[in-house]
């Protein structure tokens, strides 16, 4: 038995022993879980530092979507102490905690479904994301995708850090749990909910590039976060 397919036996085990535990709203979920989330998210410690780097020196403003508790700000801020950030996220208490860490940071905070955020247009150097976009379907992101190309200046860049599926048999295989589920618990579309449904890295790209974005560099690192550099063309 190769990796991948002991990857996927395990994965469907462990899908069948939490088949009866419900789809958590998405903020509910995090607010349970703030005292220990930024231990939890220790397990990407090297990836949260290459994601700081990997941001251009030159971008000052900055759109952070899916913030939580800033765990990727914590590494620019100490980078870039004077770049002007906003994040956007569904949990009002994650974002709590970030502003009391950064309090002296320019820093805006947005309680919102960054779906619906105006982002404007040609307004960001950056916009960033860390393991917030592997909760949704490419349906969704393909307009996100969109959204955040027209939200950049010329020649700004969109870098994601997330969770993306080894192969298509996982992508598929989760994307179809994740349906029945909701179906099963008749569950509102207009309801988020903590699920992991990644896609392969060449969906990932597709998606990217349909929506405008050169696909830069792709960096797979040692503790399993994909980070991205897509740049919107001139």
């Amino acid at each position: 038995m190769n990796s991948t397919e002991k990857y996927m036996q395990e994965l469907k085990q462990w899908l069948q022993e939490t088949s009866d535990c419900p789809l958590e709203e998405m903020s509910d979920f995090f607010k349970k879980r703030l005292n220990d989330y930024e231990q939890h998210m220790s397990v990407w410690e090297k990836s949260y530092q290459i994601f700081a780097e990997t941001l251009p020196a030159e971008c000052q403003k900055i759109l952070d979507l899916g913030c939580g508790s800033g765990l990727e700000l914590d590494k620019i801020f100490q980078i870039n102490p004077v770049i002007d950030v906003t994040g956007v996220d569904l949990c009002q208490s994650m974002l709590d905690k970030l502003l009391e860490k950064h309090s002296a940071m320019r820093l805006t905070t947005v309680c919102q479904d960054y779906f619906q955020y105006d982002f404007g247009y040609g307004k960001w150097d950056a916009v960033i994301s860390f393991e917030s976009l592997h909760h949704f379907l490419p349906e969704r992101k393909k307009e996100l995708y969109r959204k955040i190309c027209n939200g950049l200046k010329d020649g700004g860049v969109f870098i994601l850090g997330d969770y993306i599926a080894c192969c298509d048999e996982e992508e598929e295989f989760l994307r179809g749990e994740y349906l029945k589920r909701r179906k099963e618990s008749a569950i509102p579309d207009n309801c988020f909910v903590h699920f992991d449904i990644p896609l392969t890295l060449e969906h990932e790209r597709k998606l990217l590039q349909n929506a405008g974005f050169m696909i830069e560099k792709v960096l797979e690192n040692p503790d399993n976060a994909t980070i991205i550099t897509a740049r919107k063309g001139l």
